[in-house]
Parts: structure tokens; C-alpha cells; sequence
């Protein structure tokens, strides 16, 4: 199959996900043994064994480290067939991503007020012992205290002392401090909890959230007019409402399309974190 070069692991994967993908292998149906593989691609049994673990942490396969061949698995549902919002959708998806050993959260947004009630499941199950993750990456991309903001903005126009920008300011940076302070809390259970954020050098269109590399949930903001009373008066602004908008699921087992669109939006974020975006302090 591969001349006088031995493939790789990933080349191997990547032959298995292809049978899967046009139909040769059904969900159910159990692989050759790691022999069989190794004698097939003409490997040693520990690259057979490298490439199972992949499909594995693709959702592809189940049983990987039991003594029989493992099983194709069933495609793994694609959540509500209509999007939430997302004080509804997000919550559960965060409960489910906190069940692995390593969480890894990403989120761009304009502030944590999704994050904190949707984060407030799934921190009751670890402090009463139903979840203990070992460990907890969380990344958090908000917009800069420094730029004018797309939105929230008053509607007659900004002026030197902009009381909507400095009412978003005291927002996220309240909602950041808040979510900082939740997730700590966790360390007392012997976790490795790490939290960190960067400043956007815009303003971001849509909120993004990325559920341990396996799954990108997306909403658009939607910008409407209202008013907000205030000690100091009616603030009359163009603003979003983050938690009524609707969220999109992508999942990475659900498919190529949907592998893809989590996969670029890992790059993305991972390219904004890496470049553009600076050091953020919450004050």
C-alpha cells in the first residue's frame, strides 16, 4: 500500500476517516484487530495504535483501549434541530465540555454576560463532585478600553465623556473580575485552573465559543435601538442583547462541513490571540 515508505500515524487516520466517510465502514461495525492494521499498512502496531487514538478524540471510534478492535461510532447528534439563544443553548454545551480531564474554552464576545449564568452548571456539578476535570484553559478575547466601539453607542453620537461607553467598560470589566473569581474558586478542589484575556482591537460582529477544539458555537450580534435609565438619566443607544441571540452550533464529528468551520474558527482565534491582540487588565 505504501511502497518502501512507512506511513505515519496521521496518514493512517486519515485512510480509516476516509473509509468512514464514504460509507465502507458503518457506524457499528467493529475494525480489523491492530495486527491486521499494522500487517495492512505495513507499520509497527504503535503507530496502528496512535491513529485508533485519533479517530477517538475525533469522535469517530469508541472502545479504543479495550482488548476487542474498537467500533465505528454513531454520528454524534447535532443538537437542537432550531438554534437557542443563548442564555438557553449555551449552559448545556458548557456542562458536556466540562466533562473531559482538560477543558479548553475559547470565547470572543463583547462581555461575560453569557459565560457567567451559562458557567454556573457546570462549576455546581465540579464543587459537588459530579465533574473533577484535572485541568481548565480558559481564554476570554474582549474589545479594548482604547477603541470607539461599533456598538454600544448613543444614538445622537459620541462626545468626549461617552456615559454608554464608560456603562460598557464598568460592565466588562464587573462581568470579567466575576468570571475570573468563579472559575478560581475551582482550584480549591485540587483543579489547574488558568484564565487569561487579551483586548480586541475592534469591535467583534459576532460572539464565538470554542468547546475543547470539538465543537465552535456562534451568534451574530444583532443591533437594535433602546433606551436605559440611569442615576444620571435615559441613555438612548444603538446596543446589542447578547443573550437573546441565536446560537449555532458546529460540531466536529458531525461532518466535514461543520469539522471544517470549527477548525478555521480555531485558527482564527488562536491567530487574533497570537497577533493583533494585547495584554487586557481588568480594573
Amino acid at each position: 500500500m505504501n511502497g518502501s515508505r512507512r506511513l505515519s500515524p496521521q496518514e493512517i487516520a486519515d485512510v480509516l476517516r476516509e473509509r468512514i466517510r464514504v460509507g465502507d465502514l458503518r457506524a457499528g461495525d467493529r475494525l480489523p484487530t491492530q495486527a491486521e492494521l499494522a500487517d495492512e499498512f505495513g507499520v509497527e502496531r504503535g503507530a496502528v495504535r496512535q491513529a485508533l487514538r485519533a479517530l477517538q478524540d475525533d469522535g469517530l471510534l469508541t472502545d479504543v483501549t479495550k482488548g476487542s478492535p474498537p467500533r465505528i461510532a454513531e454520528p454524534a447528534s447535532s443538537g437542537p434541530e432550531e438554534p437557542q439563544p443563548t442564555m438557553v443553548g449555551l449552559a448545556p454545551r458548557l456542562t458536556a465540555a466540562f466533562s473531559v480531564p482538560h477543558v479548553r474554552i475559547d470565547a470572543a464576545c463583547l462581555t461575560a454576560e453569557s459565560l457567567i449564568p451559562a458557567l454556573a452548571e457546570p462549576l455546581r456539578l465540579i464543587h459537588g463532585g459530579q465533574l473533577k476535570p484535572a485541568r481548565i484553559d480558559v481564554r476570554i478575547l474582549l474589545p479594548s478600553r482604547d477603541i470607539s466601539l461599533a456598538f454600544p453607542v448613543p444614538v445622537d453620537g459620541r462626545g468626549d465623556d461617552d456615559p454608554v461607553h464608560q456603562r460598557w467598560l464598568a460592565m466588562r470589566n464587573a462581568q470579567g473580575h466575576v468570571l475570573r473569581h468563579n472559575l478560581q474558586t475551582l482550584r480549591s478542589h485540587g483543579i489547574d485552573v488558568s484564565i487569561t484575556f487579551r483586548a480586541l482591537p475592534f469591535t467583534p460582529p459576532v460572539k464565538l465559543y470554542l468547546l475543547n477544539g470539538q465543537e465552535a458555537l456562534m451568534a451574530y450580534y444583532m443591533v437594535t435601538r433602546r433606551e436605559e435609565s440611569t442615576d444620571t438619566g435615559t441613555l438612548d443607544m444603538y446596543d446589542v442583547l447578547g443573550t437573546e441571540s441565536l446560537l449555532f452550533s458546529f460540531e466536529k464529528a458531525a461532518g466535514q462541513r461543520d469539522a471544517a468551520f470549527v477548525e478555521e474558527s480555531q485558527k482564527w482565534f488562536d491567530a487574533l490571540w497570537e497577533t493583533i491582540t494585547t495584554d487586557l487588565t481588568l480594573s
